[in-house]
């Protein structure tokens, strides 16, 4: 290719040949005949005398040197046989005499006017009258130097005569004079007159026709040489902005050209401005010179300048397939694809093109400023393959991640692109692979997206093939979130190309080897795939259709037959391929008849559910799944009336299996098993009731069978519910009865105190207080999925419920979920004191196989499945002890006695608390005395607003309450009681609030349950997708603040309610009246508090709820919490102040009303107000989340201008509320225990000062310079005063404030790093580089005067955190230096200030020893590398101990050891260092390991 850069200079030409000798000039002897033939042509030719003269000397001195002009007519000269001698003996002749010459030059003139003369002079000229041919005779006379200026000039002047011969389409070679003419230029020995030459050159190549203009701007390397560069650059420019049809000859002598450095960038700036302007099919060979003349100084500038004015439009010419002869390819003459094949070939020639293209990347950090040629740019380098290519796929990753490519620059490089992508297909399947298989969300979304696009576009059957066979690959590498990606993207293909797929189904079977390996969600994955290509291939009568289906049944019979498969494992993946057919198959849409029986589909699919049924009936797990399963097919699906009836049959068995009939409200018969009698509980209908929940009969049969029919109670409730909503329009009056019906359980007139005492003074057994507690907890799962149940008929979704009318339906529900709280409180406290296993009652994905089968196949055997009690009796009474006997901060015992409530409650007159073998008087309790409740009591005081910690380790075994029910939030049971005490029904608030931010912990980003593709749901079997769950929920904002209003409120004033209260409502729930039973008003307000500040901050960190459709969610979200008065006041610095009612209003009343909430909680809690702060800051992120991307994706607006201001003002006033905390005492409240508590929320109270403040670098300085060596580094005497203000800021919080310091400065450095090194370094030069050598500056300052503080806190800890965070610095700090370097001449005071402060980084550890070392000797690099008057001076290194004393090892006798001290002493003293001479004093602890 001629735009090849030659490797090599081109020879230079040869010199001039030397002066003839005398015998050389004689002239030759004629022949006659040949003067006779001259003189007859000069007279045919002659015109007046003085022509004839000057022809006569021509034709005299050719034949003087052997030429005979016509030796034929018609024919070339014939010249002699050495043309070399020939040119000498002319030049001797022409050049001694310059009238000759001239009367020579005249001659040519006069004898080439008519064109065949011209013609004859052109053509190779015969020698000595033969037939070999040789050099013309023009030739040879442009080679004699005395003539060659004007028969050049000659020759140029004809050149014009002749352009008429380009008017039909040219000449051959032969025939055309005028490029006769050019070839005669080219490759001459030597120029005369170059210059001249050039100039006159240039002005015929301007009034030449195209195609001439063309071949000579082509030729003017092999025309001009290596002379005169300079002005064939400029004149080529010129020429080129004339007319830009000359590209590629103009391009073709750029590239041979023989250019200096200067010369080839001003050819380059020349080929970069035709860019926009070329024609598309010049883009090729204009991007090919440019990148094949790339340098390392160049290379950014060119493909900065490629990236923004290359226009990649992916158009394909008409004749797009010319050639179809070669096998597998179809060769595409595309504008695109010349444009990719000529960059992927100067990149795979270029090396540094690739690396540099990838570093321009990086540099861009905005989506706006990326192309879709960016992408074509990483496929290209991917392409060519190499060390490259990860590289490439990093980048690509890297880039997806930063939200910088959208998938619109992968719909325009694909979509519609078929001949354009097919030869890089290999490579965008490689990157879709890559993209799939990593870890991050956003990643594999782009992953997905592309193999779906791939899919579409590629229609022929090998590329699908391919793609599915790696799709393939993908569900077969057993990497969790790998597979789940694939599946997806299987599932999306199928469900748009199902019918494409099906004669290609046999490449995606292989899918069927790894269900082992598949959890639920992947599993109904695979089903779902092939369900639908089984309906696909049946709707279209495809044979093939009917044996994937048969195949399908034959698999899910086998995994759900309970003989061929006994394994849990094969039971579960048959239960979910059976839901799938069922639903694929049973739907009231699906086709009426199945090819190949005379059974209907939906025989089919019950069938196969009734052999799932049949299967499930001994093991509960699978039953428990399988009911889950088919509740949520029930809720999505529209089912056929046969599998209905038949649902609703086999669920008909409720009544028979669970309850029992009561006469006028009693058991006609009571149970006694294993000591234990049974009593109903929490009858809410009364004498009415007509059934009872048989709990303790069921659980004692349990014991005595090998399966409890009580763990698939709930599920199978729920599915009649479902089934009962389906089957009667949504009511559930047909099983209202089972809400208020009571439930058999143990006694609890003496049963619970004997759980505490014992009966006759013996404590129960292992046995015995399991089934206490087994059966608490099946009846607390019992009212849980009866809250799920008829929840649903007051949240105003259900339209025809007259049966049974809300106004009865609310106080049951709030009687129940107070059964629920008190229920789970005892569960909880006895779990305490006896811990064990709990059944589980709903399917979990994390623990099916093998666990599931232990507990089956013990079953099996015959044994009984009684859990064992987990708990060692002697550490138990051990650690009570300790807990009674120490006591807390006031002298208080931490665990109150039942002897402390019966005194609060007026029971016992004495005024203290005894011993617990004292007496006193008795309670209100029969049956029971005082010194056996408070010595015999091993629970102690239950407080069931208590967090239950125990059963929160167990709660995966639990139902789950679904979000229906958190719409009780909204309601209030009717106040029949003494009076009306709106904090009764706070601790049921409570609940329901903790489950409401145990639901948004699953569904925050910050939870780590959201970073595999787990089974795990939102409300365990019920799927359901963040939006929905927002879109559920947003009624219930308004409640959380009513119900934080009035928990602020008691906190704030207290309450004169009644103190019976809570009581009278527990018992009218049908509660038993418990002694040991209280409920602290304190207690449930703080935590109210908390859990509602808990769940707002996890809602504004949601990005879901940023999202377009979820943004009226967050307009009533922040419209909830709007302050009482108006936010003029508050807003008055807001230029221009927010709309009322625009978001910008809103986000700054949300502010307000929190930050109102913390001026509150100043007065009664450290830890409160803390929280409110958090709070505080998830609003301003939220508010930041919400702005930046409408700012990035639109620019700069009007409207803008008003969320910028919002923001700095309410970042402003979060440090003043961050600072205001930060100066008031944590140790005064009473509440706030703990020192590890205190100190983490010390350290985010801090994080937040430093972070949001107005410079966070000068608030770093002067925190580490001033306030922090204020602190002592011992406790003092009174360690509550204030170390400068701070009262947070003492000696056991020092280590605190110390880290986060470190952590600050450091962040600080990499983001100023960050700053300095990227693209916009090019940007910063002269005065706007001071600030950032300033705040580099104020780094260097914090971090010595950090490091500096190890010679007052003798901490290990202290010297620790010393050694980590000063040798990450040095090493971050190393990075800035090139950029110090070129900022040196401008700013050396500053750098020299900065770079040379003693920054004592001390440590034993080597690898900060290294970065010291290192950052010498950049130091010493600079201050070489840059003129200054400064000199660098560095002494020997001295190892040191952590005291500061010279290792005995490394001390040195001639004194050099009181150095040391000496610049120690100075740098305290002073830490500038004159200009003279500058000394580092190098201090490093070393290794002391023998020491140690």
């Amino acid at each position: 290719m001629v735009f090849l850069q030659r490797s090599a200079p081109p020879n230079r030409r040869k010199r001039r040949p030397a002066p003839v000798s005398d015998d050389d000039l004689q002239p030759r002897s004629q022949p006659r005949h040949v003067a006779a033939a001259a003189v007859a042509t000069e007279g045919s030719d002659g015109g007046d005398e003085g022509s004839e003269r000057d022809f006569t000397a021509f034709i005299s001195v050719l034949a003087d040197a052997g030429c005979t002009l016509l030796a034929t007519p018609g024919a070339p000269p014939s010249l002699p046989a050495d043309p070399h001698r020939f040119g000498r003996c002319l030049e001797g002749r022409l050049s001694v005499d310059p009238s000759l010459r001239s009367r020579f030059v005249a001659g040519f003139s006069a004898y080439t006017r008519t064109p065949q003369n011209l013609k004859r002079v052109l053509i190779p000229a015969s020698q000595d009258g033969g037939f070999r041919k040789g050099e013309s005779l023009a030739r040879i006379l442009l080679l004699v130097a005395p003539i060659q200026a004007q028969i050049l000039l000659l020759l140029l002047e004809k050149i014009p005569e002749h352009f008429d011969a380009y008017g039909n389409g040219g000449l051959p070679l032969k025939d055309d004079v005028a490029r006769l003419i050019v070839k005669h230029f080219m490759w001459l020995d030597f120029l005369v007159d170059a210059e001249g030459f050039i100039e006159k050159l240039m002005e015929v190549v301007s009034i030449s026709p195209p195609q001439l203009k063309k071949e000579i701007v082509g030729s003017l390397p092999e025309i001009i040489g290596e002379q005169c560069n300079g002005t064939v650059v400029t004149a080529l420019d010129r020429l080129l902005q004339e007319d830009s049809e000359i590209i590629l000859p103009v391009l073709d002598s750029f590239s041979n050209l023989n250019l200096d450095e200067q010369l080839q960038e001003q050819a380059i700036t020349t080929a970069l401005s035709c860019i926009r302007t070329v024609e598309a099919d010049h883009m090729p060979h204009l991007l090919r010179f440019l990148l094949l003349s790339s340098t390392p100084a160049n290379v950014r500038r060119i493909l900065s300048q490629i990236r923004e004015q290359l226009k990649f439009a992916g158009v394909i010419n008409s004749h797009a397939c010319r050639n179809n002869k070669l096998k597998g390819k179809s060769p595409v003459d595309s504008t695109d694809a010349s444009i990719l094949d000529a960059l992927r070939l100067s990149l795979l020639f270029k090396n540094i093109l690739s690396e540099a293209i990838l570093k321009e990347m990086n540099s861009l950090d905005q989506p706006r400023e990326h192309k879709v040629i960016d992408v074509w740019l990483i496929v290209l380098i991917h392409t060519n393959g190499g060390c490259m290519m990860k590289n490439s796929e990093r980048m690509l990753k890297k880039k997806i991640l930063d939200g910088c490519f959208h998938k619109v620059l992968f719909e325009q490089c694909i979509n519609g692109q078929r001949e354009l992508v097919k030869d890089y297909f290999p490579s965008f399947l490689s990157i879709t692979a890559y993209l799939l298989s990593c870890k991050e969300p956003q990643a594999k979304m782009f992953g997905i997206h592309l193999y779906t696009s791939l899919f579409e576009e590629f229609s022929d059957t090998y590329s699908r093939q391919e793609i599915l066979g790696a799709l393939v690959t993908h569900i077969g590498s057993g990497v969790g979130h790998e597979v789940c990606s694939a599946l997806e993207t299987m599932i999306l293909v199928t469900s748009k190309h199902a019918e494409q797929l099906v004669p290609i189904s046999s490449h995606i079977t292989g899918i069927l080897d790894y269900l082992d390996g598949f959890h639920e969600q992947n599993l109904r994955k695979v089903y779902e795939v092939f369900c639908q290509l089984a309906l696909a291939a049946y709707s279209s009568a495809n044979s093939i259709g009917s044996s994937i289906l048969n195949e399908l049944l034959i698999i899910i019979r086998k995994q759900a037959s309970s003989v061929g498969n006994p394994d849990i494992k094969y039971r579960k993946m048959g239960i979910i391929g059976t839901i799938k057919i069922v639903s694929t198959l049973g739907g009231v849409n699906a086709t009426a008849s199945y090819m190949s029986t005379q059974k209907s589909n939906g025989e089919e699919a019950l069938e196969l559910l009734k052999l799932s049924v049949d299967s499930c009936k001994l093991m509960s797990q699978p039953l428990i799944l399988l009911y889950d399963e088919l509740i949520v097919l029930l809720e999505s699906t529209n089912l056929q009336p046969v599998i209905i009836e038949w649902i609703s049959q086999h669920v008909g068995e409720f009544e028979s299996l669970f309850l029992s009939d009561l006469v006028e409200g009693q058991l006609p018969v009571k149970s006694t098993s294993n000591g234990i009698e049974g009593e109903l509980w929490m009858n809410l209908d009364g004498v009415v009731s007509p059934v009872c929940l048989n709990v303790l009969p069921l659980l004692f049969s349990s014991m005595e069978q090998c399966s409890s029919s009580l763990q698939f109670l709930p599920s199978q409730f729920l599915l009649l519910s479902i089934v009962e909503k389906v089957t009667n329009h949504g009511s559930l009056s047909g099983i209202d009865a089972l809400l208020g019906c009571p439930i058999h359980l143990p006694s609890f007139k003496d049963l619970m105190l004997q759980f505490l005492v014992g009966a006759d003074g013996k404590k129960l057994t292992d046995k015995q207080k399991w089934i206490i507690c087994s059966s608490i907890y099946y009846a607390i799962n019992w009212i849980r999925e009866l809250l799920n149940a008829f929840s649903t008929q007051i949240i105003g979704r259900v339209g025809s419920i007259s049966h049974f009318p809300s106004e009865e339906l609310v106080p049951k529900i709030m009687k129940r979920l107070r059964n629920l709280v008190l229920l789970e409180g005892l569960l909880n406290a006895y779990l305490k004191c006896y811990p064990l296993s709990l059944p589980e009652l709903r399917y979990s994905a994390e623990h099916y196989g093998s666990s599931f089968s232990r507990r089956d196949n013990t079953k099996s055997k015959g044994k009984k499945s009684t859990p064992s009690i987990l708990h060692d009796k002697n550490q138990k009474q051990k650690k009570d002890s300790m807990m009674v006997e120490k006591p807390d901060a006031n002298g208080k015992l931490r665990q109150p006695t039942i002897m402390d409530v019966l005194r609060r409650a007026g029971a016992i007159e004495s005024q203290e608390v005894s011993s617990a073998g004292s007496s006193g008087a008795t309670s209100n309790r029969p049956h029971c005395q005082e010194n056996e409740i408070a010595g015999c009591n091993e629970l102690g005081l239950v407080d069931i607003s208590e967090k239950p910690i125990c059963l929160e380790s167990q709660r995966f075994k639990f139902r789950p309450l679904l979000v229906d029910c958190l719409s009780i939030l909204s309601f209030s049971e009717k106040q029949d009681s003494c009076c009306s005490d709106s904090l009764a029904e706070l601790p049921l608030h409570l609940y329901l609030i903790r489950d409401f931010n145990s639901k948004l912990e699953y569904l925050s980003p910050s939870s780590k349950l959201t970073t595999t593709c787990s089974v795990k749901t939102l409300a365990g079997y019920t799927r359901m997708a963040t939006g929905e769950f927002l879109n559920r929920v947003r009624s219930l904002f308004t409640s959380l603040k009513k119900h934080l209003d009035s928990a602020v409120s008691f906190l704030q004033y207290g309450s004169e309610s009644c103190e019976d209260h809570w009581k009278s409502s527990s018992l009218a729930a049908g509660n038993p009246d418990l002694p040991y039973i209280s409920v602290s008003k304190i207690s449930v307000a703080t935590s109210v508090f908390k859990e509602v500040l808990y769940c707002y901050s996890k809602l504004l960190s949601m990005p879901d709820l940023f999202l377009k459709t979820n943004l009226s969610v967050l307009r009533d979200m922040l419209e909830a919490f709007q302050p009482i008065e108006k936010l003029d006041q508050f807003l008055f610095t807001i230029k221009p102040l927010p709309t009322p009612g625009s978001i910008d209003y809103l986000y700054c009343g949300a502010f307000a009303f929190y930050e109102g909430i913390m001026d509150i909680a100043f007065s009664f809690s450290f830890t409160l107000a803390s929280e409110a702060l958090v709070t505080l800051e998830s609003i301003v992120n939220s508010y930041v989340m919400l702005t930046e991307p409408c700012r990035e994706r639109n620019g700069k607006r009007n409207d803008e201008e008003s969320s910028e201001c919002a923001v700095g003002f309410l970042r402003s006033r979060l440090a003043l509320s961050s600072r205001k905390l930060l100066l008031q005492d944590p140790c005064k409240e009473d509440s706030d225990k703990g020192n590890k508590n205190r100190g983490d929320m010390i350290q985010k109270i801090l994080q937040i000062y430093l972070k949001y403040s107005e410079s966070t670098s000068e608030l770093l300085d002067e925190l580490a310079c001033k306030v922090l060596p204020q602190v002592p580094s011992h406790r003092a005497t009174n360690t509550q005063e204030a170390m400068n203000g701070f009262p947070t800021l003492s000696p056991m919080m020092f280590l605190i404030w110390y880290r986060v310091l470190h952590e600050e400065n450091l962040s600080i450095l990499s983001n100023t790093v960050k700053e300095v090194t990227g693209r916009s370094r090019r940007y910063i030069q002269g005065e706007a580089a001071k600030p950032l050598i300033i705040k580099l500056r104020q780094t260097v300052n914090v971090v010595v005067a950090l490091v500096n503080m190890c010679k007052v806190h003798d901490k290990v800890v202290v010297h620790a955190m010393a050694v980590k965070y000063g040798g990450k610095y040095m090493d971050r700090f190393l990075k800035v230096f090139d950029f110090l370097q070129d900022q040196f001449q401008a700013h050396n005071d500053i750098i020299l200030e900065l770079g040379l402060k003693r920054t004592m980084v001390t440590s034993k550890v080597p690898a900060t020893k290294r970065s010291m070392e290192r950052f010498l000797f950049h130091v010493k690099a600079l201050l070489h590398s840059t003129p200054s008057n400064c000199t660098f001076w560095m002494g020997n290194l001295k190892h040191k101990d952590l005291s500061g004393q010279v290792v005995s090892s490394q001390v040195y006798d001639n004194g050099e050891d009181g150095m040391p001290q000496e610049m120690e002493n100075s740098d305290e003293d002073n830490n500038s260092i004159g200009p003279a001479q500058r000394a580092i004093e190098v201090e490093d602890l070393g290794d002391q390991q023998d020491d140690d």
